[in-house]
Protein backbone atom coordinates (compact mmCIF):
# COMPACT_ATOMS: atom_id res chain seq x y z
CA UNK A 1 0.00 0.00 0.00
CA UNK A 2 0.97 3.03 -1.30
CA UNK A 3 0.31 7.16 0.00
CA UNK A 4 3.11 9.18 -1.20
CA UNK A 5 3.48 12.91 -1.38
CA UNK A 6 -0.04 13.73 -0.41
CA UNK A 7 0.98 16.25 2.40
CA UNK A 8 -0.64 13.94 5.49
CA UNK A 9 0.13 14.62 8.88
CA UNK A 10 -1.46 12.21 10.59
CA UNK A 11 -2.12 8.53 8.53
CA UNK A 12 -6.08 8.56 6.99
CA UNK A 13 -8.36 6.67 9.10
CA UNK A 14 -9.75 5.43 5.50
CA UNK A 15 -6.72 3.74 5.02
CA UNK A 16 -7.01 2.09 8.31
CA UNK A 17 -10.36 0.92 7.79
CA UNK A 18 -10.26 -0.22 4.60
CA UNK A 19 -6.54 -2.10 4.96
CA UNK A 20 -4.99 -2.31 7.51
CA UNK A 21 -6.19 -6.25 7.92
CA UNK A 22 -4.60 -6.79 4.01
CA UNK A 23 -1.79 -4.30 4.26
CA UNK A 24 1.95 -6.42 4.46
CA UNK A 25 4.22 -3.19 3.08
CA UNK A 26 3.43 0.01 3.71
CA UNK A 27 5.18 3.00 2.38
CA UNK A 28 4.03 7.04 3.33
CA UNK A 29 6.98 8.39 2.29
CA UNK A 30 7.12 12.64 1.28
CA UNK A 31 4.44 13.40 3.73
CA UNK A 32 4.39 15.57 6.66
CA UNK A 33 4.05 12.80 9.71
CA UNK A 34 5.18 13.45 12.72
CA UNK A 35 3.66 10.56 14.82
CA UNK A 36 2.48 7.24 13.66
CA UNK A 37 -0.81 6.58 15.40
CA UNK A 38 -3.18 3.44 13.81
CA UNK A 39 0.00 2.13 12.45
CA UNK A 40 -1.09 -0.86 15.22
CA UNK A 41 -3.54 -1.69 13.26
CA UNK A 42 -1.36 -2.89 10.56
CA UNK A 43 -1.17 -6.17 12.20
CA UNK A 44 0.87 -7.66 9.38
CA UNK A 45 2.76 -5.41 8.86
CA UNK A 46 6.17 -6.52 7.09
CA UNK A 47 7.63 -3.64 6.04
CA UNK A 48 7.03 0.31 6.75
CA UNK A 49 8.87 3.05 4.56
CA UNK A 50 8.65 7.15 6.25
CA UNK A 51 11.20 8.35 4.35
CA UNK A 52 11.09 12.59 3.85
CA UNK A 53 8.46 12.74 6.65
CA UNK A 54 8.93 14.95 9.65
CA UNK A 55 9.55 12.13 12.72
CA UNK A 56 11.90 13.14 15.46
CA UNK A 57 12.91 11.99 18.79
CA UNK A 58 8.86 11.63 20.39
CA UNK A 59 8.31 9.01 17.68
CA UNK A 60 6.01 6.88 19.51
CA UNK A 61 6.42 3.03 17.46
CA UNK A 62 3.86 0.40 18.07
CA UNK A 63 4.98 -3.00 18.72
CA UNK A 64 5.13 -4.47 15.66
CA UNK A 65 5.92 -8.01 16.11
CA UNK A 66 6.01 -9.12 11.95
CA UNK A 67 7.81 -5.64 10.82
CA UNK A 68 11.58 -6.42 9.46
CA UNK A 69 12.16 -3.87 7.41
CA UNK A 70 12.00 0.20 8.35
CA UNK A 71 13.34 3.42 6.71
CA UNK A 72 13.71 7.04 7.94
CA UNK A 73 15.54 8.30 6.00
CA UNK A 74 15.66 11.82 5.88
CA UNK A 75 13.47 12.74 8.84
CA UNK A 76 14.75 14.88 11.96
CA UNK A 77 15.89 11.81 14.48
CA UNK A 78 18.99 13.17 16.74
CA UNK A 79 18.67 10.75 19.74
CA UNK A 80 19.99 6.78 18.48
CA UNK A 81 19.83 5.67 21.55
CA UNK A 82 16.35 6.31 21.96
CA UNK A 83 15.51 5.09 18.68
CA UNK A 84 17.46 1.81 19.08
CA UNK A 85 15.27 1.20 22.53
CA UNK A 86 12.15 1.88 20.85
CA UNK A 87 13.35 -0.44 17.86
CA UNK A 88 14.61 -3.30 20.33
CA UNK A 89 11.03 -3.37 22.20
CA UNK A 90 9.00 -2.92 20.13
CA UNK A 91 10.20 -4.40 16.71
CA UNK A 92 12.33 -7.54 17.62
CA UNK A 93 12.40 -9.01 14.02
CA UNK A 94 14.33 -5.91 12.29
CA UNK A 95 16.15 -6.98 9.97
CA UNK A 96 16.97 -4.44 7.22
CA UNK A 97 16.79 -0.59 8.68
CA UNK A 98 18.00 2.98 6.97
CA UNK A 99 18.72 6.52 9.09
CA UNK A 100 20.24 8.09 6.04
CA UNK A 101 19.92 12.25 6.43
CA UNK A 102 19.34 12.33 9.80
CA UNK A 103 21.52 13.90 12.79
CA UNK A 104 21.64 10.64 14.37
CA UNK A 105 23.67 8.88 11.67
CA UNK A 106 26.57 10.79 11.21
CA UNK A 107 27.34 11.02 7.80
CA UNK A 108 28.33 13.79 5.61
CA UNK A 109 24.22 13.66 3.83
CA UNK A 110 23.34 14.74 7.59
CA UNK A 111 26.38 17.19 8.55
CA UNK A 112 29.80 18.21 6.62
CA UNK A 113 31.76 17.73 9.75
CA UNK A 114 31.19 14.29 10.33
CA UNK A 115 33.82 11.67 8.35
CA UNK A 116 34.05 8.12 7.95
CA UNK A 117 35.57 7.40 11.26
CA UNK A 118 31.93 8.68 12.74
CA UNK A 119 30.18 6.98 10.53
CA UNK A 120 32.10 3.51 11.34
CA UNK A 121 31.29 3.94 15.20
CA UNK A 122 28.20 4.65 14.49
CA UNK A 123 27.82 1.73 12.79
CA UNK A 124 29.42 -0.96 14.89
CA UNK A 125 26.99 0.72 17.44
CA UNK A 126 23.86 -0.30 15.56
CA UNK A 127 24.65 -3.65 14.97
CA UNK A 128 26.12 -4.22 18.59
CA UNK A 129 22.28 -2.90 20.07
CA UNK A 130 20.31 -4.96 17.01
CA UNK A 131 22.59 -8.52 16.43
CA UNK A 132 19.73 -9.00 14.16
CA UNK A 133 20.13 -6.65 11.52
CA UNK A 134 21.34 -7.84 8.57
CA UNK A 135 21.30 -4.77 6.63
CA UNK A 136 22.20 -1.08 8.03
CA UNK A 137 21.77 1.99 5.40
CA UNK A 138 23.14 1.75 1.83
CA UNK A 139 25.03 -2.06 2.83
CA UNK A 140 24.46 -5.50 4.07
CA UNK A 141 26.19 -6.13 7.49
CA UNK A 142 29.64 -7.92 7.07
CA UNK A 143 30.56 -10.78 9.27
CA UNK A 144 33.83 -9.15 10.03
CA UNK A 145 31.29 -6.17 11.31
CA UNK A 146 29.31 -8.18 13.24
CA UNK A 147 32.55 -9.68 15.24
CA UNK A 148 33.62 -6.35 15.43
CA UNK A 149 30.28 -5.11 17.02
CA UNK A 150 30.67 -7.96 19.76
CA UNK A 151 34.19 -6.97 20.34
CA UNK A 152 33.76 -2.93 21.20
CA UNK A 153 30.10 -2.17 20.52
CA UNK A 154 29.66 -1.23 23.92
CA UNK A 155 32.21 1.33 23.94
CA UNK A 156 30.74 3.16 20.64
CA UNK A 157 28.15 5.01 21.94
CA UNK A 158 28.19 8.66 21.75
CA UNK A 159 27.41 10.68 24.20
CA UNK A 160 27.22 14.72 24.41
CA UNK A 161 28.94 16.93 26.81
CA UNK A 162 26.71 19.87 27.48
CA UNK A 163 28.63 22.86 29.12
CA UNK A 164 27.69 23.20 32.99
CA UNK A 165 27.95 26.40 34.46
CA UNK A 166 27.85 28.02 37.68
CA UNK A 167 25.18 29.27 39.58
CA UNK A 168 28.18 31.48 41.62
CA UNK A 169 30.16 32.38 38.20
CA UNK A 170 28.74 36.18 38.38
CA UNK A 171 30.87 36.10 41.71
CA UNK A 172 33.51 37.31 39.86
CA UNK A 173 35.93 35.43 41.84
CA UNK A 174 38.01 32.28 40.14
CA UNK A 175 38.92 29.69 42.28
CA UNK A 176 39.87 27.18 39.91
CA UNK A 177 43.77 25.85 39.86
CA UNK A 178 44.33 23.02 37.26
CA UNK A 179 47.06 21.53 39.87
CA UNK A 180 47.55 21.11 43.16
CA UNK A 181 49.73 23.89 45.34
CA UNK A 182 52.07 21.76 45.90
CA UNK A 183 52.95 20.15 42.62
CA UNK A 184 52.71 23.72 40.73
CA UNK A 185 56.35 24.87 41.79
CA UNK A 186 57.86 21.91 40.74
CA UNK A 187 55.90 21.03 37.54
CA UNK A 188 58.52 19.56 35.14
CA UNK A 189 57.51 19.39 31.52
CA UNK A 190 59.07 17.44 28.85
CA UNK A 191 59.30 17.43 24.96
CA UNK A 192 60.85 15.71 21.94
CA UNK A 193 60.26 14.33 18.52
CA UNK A 194 58.17 11.62 17.95
CA UNK A 195 58.31 9.02 15.19
CA UNK A 196 54.20 9.15 14.77
CA UNK A 197 51.97 11.52 13.07
CA UNK A 198 47.92 11.40 13.44
CA UNK A 199 46.39 12.58 10.33
CA UNK A 200 42.60 12.57 11.98
CA UNK A 201 40.37 15.41 12.09
CA UNK A 202 39.14 15.14 15.44
CA UNK A 203 42.03 14.80 17.43
CA UNK A 204 44.69 17.69 17.15
CA UNK A 205 45.94 16.23 20.59
CA UNK A 206 46.76 13.22 19.61
CA UNK A 207 48.36 14.24 16.07
CA UNK A 208 51.74 12.89 16.46
CA UNK A 209 50.47 9.26 16.88
CA UNK A 210 49.52 7.01 13.81
CA UNK A 211 48.82 4.01 15.21
CA UNK A 212 46.37 2.07 16.81
CA UNK A 213 47.79 3.67 20.16
CA UNK A 214 44.39 4.69 20.76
Amino acid sequence: LSCLGQDIVMIPESLITEYSNVTSRLDLSFNRLHCLDGVEHFEHLEELILDNNEFNDDLILPLLKRLHTLTLNKNKICDLDKLLDKLHNNAPNIKYLSLLGNTACPNQLSSLDKDDDDYRRYRCYVIYRLPKLQFLDSSPIKQSERLEALRVGPYMKTIKVHEIVSSDSSSGSDNFSPLPATSRDDHIGTYGKSRYIYYGRHSEGNRFIRNNDL
